[in-house]
């Protein structure tokens, strides 16, 4: 008796033996006139973008790209290249495990979070700024972070008002931004200064082209993917293998004789 077996469904690609397709396009075609930032948001979003819309995905892959060595995917990619010199896929694959929550996930939950306070203006026929005193006000009672807002190297992103200025030049900004601009200004006055970071940039722009939030992590991993192939291949041709050793300070019970 056969087994039926139904087929997996994808609206992505499609190959054939004289043919690739992606979203209903010629692969070749895409190939010749196409860029990688014009594929990524095909791929996810199903349409080519115009070209404001392919300048800002370009900007955001380039702006997380690469943020020094000591970045938590950086380092960790290092580490296994230098413990490990038979497998550059592991290696970078190490690097983009290290991207969570706290290092380059932050763009998803800001997304979810300026989604939840537009919705709270809408809903509640309240402006957008005072949306995000809400917001304001309700992490400071709960004691939560703020994503999008602060960094522990910068006082000041210098990518942001680089994407903003895009987004604004190119017609594309929306309420997401005034969303974040306002975030940050009732930080500043309920809180202290915390200027808007790549994370909260990237996901008012994201919001504003029309991406759900796991693109907002999505679209870091792309980007870093590039810097994370350099920091390996550096390591490798740079480097001794097993050179990384961290520090480590003991300090757990001194040496005993068992009884």
């Amino acid at each position: 008796m056969a087994i039926s077996v139904n087929p997996w469904r994808t609206a992505i690609a499609n190959s054939y033996d004289t043919g690739i397709w992606v979203r209903g396009y010629d692969v070749v075609s895409l190939m010749q006139q196409k860029s990688f930032a014009d594929i990524v948001f095909l791929l996810h979003q199903g349409r080519l973008p115009g070209e404001n819309e392919r300048r800002l995905i370009d900007a955001i892959l380039v702006s997380v790209a690469d943020h020094g060595s000591g970045a938590p995917s950086c380092a960790t990619a290092r580490l296994a290249a230098s413990g490990n010199r038979q497998s550059l896929s592991a290696a970078v694959a190490a690097g983009i495990l290290a991207i969570g929550d706290e290092h380059g996930g932050a763009g998803s939950a800001c997304m979810e979070m300026i989604a939840a306070g537009l919705d709270l203006a809408r809903t509640q026929s309240i402006s957008i700024e005072d949306a995000a005193g809400r917001c304001i006000d309700d992490a400071r009672k709960n004691g939560a972070r703020l994503p999008g807002l602060g960094h522990r190297v910068h006082s000041k992103d210098p990518r942001t008002d680089v994407l903003f200025s895009m987004a604004r030049d190119g017609g594309v900004a929306g309420d997401g931004i005034a969303f974040m601009r306002a975030l940050e200004s009732a930080a500043r006055e309920k809180i202290k200064p915390l200027p808007i970071n790549i994370d909260g940039a990237l996901a008012a722009i994201l919001h504003d082209l029309g991406f759900p939030p796991p693109f907002g992590k999505l679209v870091f991993i792309i980007g870093r993917v590039a810097g994370l192939t350099a920091e390996v291949a550096e390591e490798y041709m740079r480097e001794k293998p097993m050179r990384i050793r961290i520090p480590v300070e003991y300090d757990g019970v001194p040496p005993r004789e068992i009884e």
